[in-house]
C-alpha cells in the first residue's frame, strides 16, 4: 500500500526523472566507454577503434565553420589535415573527435528512446514510436546546426578574445547545449506524444 501510494506521489514528475537519469547514465556511459586523446589520432569503444567516423565528422565540421568564418572574416585560414581554423590575430581553434557532437546525438537518442507512453500503461504505443521515427532525426538535425553555430560563434569570439575560450566551450555553449536538447524534449513529451 505504501508502495503504490509512493508511486502515486511521484507519478507527475516521472517524465522528468526519466530524463535526468538517462541524461546522466548516458553521459557517463559515453565518458568511460569513447576513449580519445586531444589531438584526435585515435577514438576507441570499448577497445574497438572508431577513429574513422569522428574524423570524417571533424573534417566536415571544421569545413562548414571555416566556411562561414570566411563568409565574415577575411582574416582566417584553414590547414585541413590538422581541422585547424587560424585567424591573423594569432588565435585559432582545432576541431577535434569530441567537437564532432556526436556525444549530444547519443545522449539525444538515448533520452528519446526512453521517453515513456502517456496515460495507461496497457494501450498500444504504436503512435507513440512512429512520433519518435520522426522526431529523432529531427533532433539529430537540431544539433548538428547547433554545434556548427556553437563552433563557429566560438571561433568568432576567440580571434580577439583566446582567454574567452574556456567559458565559453566549456560551460556556456556546453549548457547552452544540454537546454537545446531539453527544449526539444519538453516540446515531445507535451505537444507531440500521443496522449492517452
Amino acid at each position: 500500500m505504501k508502495f503504490r501510494s509512493l508511486k502515486q506521489s511521484f507519478e507527475p514528475y516521472m517524465d522528468v526523472i526519466i530524463f535526468m537519469v538517462t541524461l546522466m547514465v548516458a553521459n557517463y556511459f559515453w565518458k568511460w566507454t569513447m576513449v580519445g586523446d586531444e589531438n584526435g589520432a585515435a577514438v576507441t569503444w570499448f577497445g574497438l577503434d572508431v577513429t574513422a567516423p569522428f574524423e570524417l565528422m571533424a573534417s566536415h565540421i571544421a569545413s562548414v565553420v571555416y566556411w562561414l568564418l570566411s563568409l565574415c572574416r577575411d582574416t582566417v585560414t584553414f590547414l585541413p589535415q590538422t581541422h585547424t581554423i587560424r585567424f591573423d590575430s594569432g588565435s585559432g581553434t582545432s576541431i577535434i573527435w569530441g567537437c564532432t557532437g556526436l556525444k549530444q546525438s547519443f545522449i539525444w537518442l538515448c533520452l528519446m528512446l526512453t521517453v515513456r507512453q502517456a496515460g495507461e500503461e496497457n494501450q498500444k504505443c504504436s503512435r507513440l514510436w512512429l512520433h519518435k521515427l520522426w522526431y529523432i532525426p529531427l533532433g539529430w538535425l537540431c544539433c548538428y546546426l547547433f554545434n556548427i553555430l556553437r563552433i563557429f560563434l566560438i571561433s568568432l569570439f576567440i580571434e580577439y578574445h583566446p582567454d574567452w575560450f574556456p567559458i565559453l566551450h566549456d560551460y556556456i555553449f556546453k549548457y547552452l547545449f544540454y537546454g537545446l536538447m531539453f527544449g526539444l524534449w519538453v516540446l515531445f513529451v507535451e505537444k507531440i506524444r500521443p496522449k492517452a
